[in-house]
């Protein structure tokens, strides 16, 4: 009596390396992720402080007086001609927040992007979706470039409404002298909104990148912000000669050169490039490291 042959078994079905329907540029869409950051409490502060400051300044020179540059050692600035049309308020709202201010809305959107998420022990269920690394990066990146771009243009559209009605319509007065015509000098402040937002990719992207190497966002924007201030000291000191063409704070008031009689560009995009030039180092240091990381949050 012979035996038979076991019968064979079925060959394994093929493994496939991903779900069925998964697509990775579909995970944590741009539109989701926006939502997110605008219900947060942080975007709505920094919203209602950006749009007060145009009216706690209309209150300082209605309390102060006029300004009369008489305090001014250096020469006149826009802050003397504040109250000469909406258009000189907007410009001089600008001039007082680019330093500093502006800085903050930046470094906190960006700086907050993934060390939040590290720090509420969310970020290792959010690449577990699976949100693929780069995807997650570029999205909240995006995002927070996309609040910092808002954050710089609510501050001079509310400050031109709001100087319009306190001051009235009209030409742009130069401090130096001359003026340019209304319809002229809303698309140079327009040329100076973009510059700011420009200058500024130098600190978004030091802060993402502090972010992507820390559990605590306020360590990633206070860094951001603190290295920020450095650069402004360094930019102070004369003795550094040509040193200081390399600092993205030398060439942070150069939109100036865009509220004059005949527009200049050389200033600007020196500035620009400089801050390019390190907001991509300081991006693709952000995604090298962060796509090795081990992630324990």
């Amino acid at each position: 009596m012979s035996a038979t042959a076991p019968a064979p078994s079925p060959a394994p079905a093929p493994a496939t390396s991903t779900a069925p329907g998964y697509r990775p540029r579909r995970t944590l869409p741009l539109r989701v992720e926006a939502m997110r950051q605008l219900r947060r409490r942080r975007t709505l502060v920094v919203g209602a402080v950006l749009a007060a400051l145009p009216f706690i300044l209309i209150a300082a020179f209605a309390i102060g007086g006029q300004p009369d540059g008489s305090d001014n050692r250096n020469g006149p600035s826009l802050i003397d001609t504040a109250t000469a049309s909406g258009a000189n308020f907007a410009a001089t709202c600008l001039f007082v927040s680019a330093g500093f201010l502006l800085v903050v809305p930046v470094a906190l959107f960006c700086g907050d992007t993934i060390a939040s998420e590290a720090s509420w022990s969310s970020l290792r269920y959010l690449l577990a979706a699976p949100v693929p690394r780069t995807r997650l990066l570029t999205s909240k990146f995006l995002v927070a470039l996309g609040f910092s771009a808002a954050a710089m243009l609510l501050l001079p559209v509310v400050a031109l409404a709001a100087g319009t009605v306190a001051y009235g319509w009209g030409d742009l007065q130069i401090p130096t002298g001359g003026s340019l015509p209304a319809a002229t000098a809303l698309p140079r402040l327009g040329i100076v909104i973009a510059f700011i937002f420009v200058s500024q990719l130098v600190t978004a992207a030091l802060a993402f990148w502090l972010s992507t190497i820390t559990d605590a966002p306020l360590g990633a924007v206070g860094g951001a912000v603190g290295l920020t201030i450095v650069g402004n000291v360094l930019d102070a000191v004369t003795a550094l000669g040509s040193w200081r063409d390399l600092l993205p704070a030398h060439w942070q008031y150069s939109w100036a050169d865009a509220l004059q009689p005949h527009l200049e560009w050389s200033g600007m995009i020196q500035g620009a490039a400089v801050s390019v030039s390190y907001a991509i180092v300081l991006t693709a240091l952000a995604f090298r490291g962060f796509r090795t990381k081990d992630v324990v949050s």
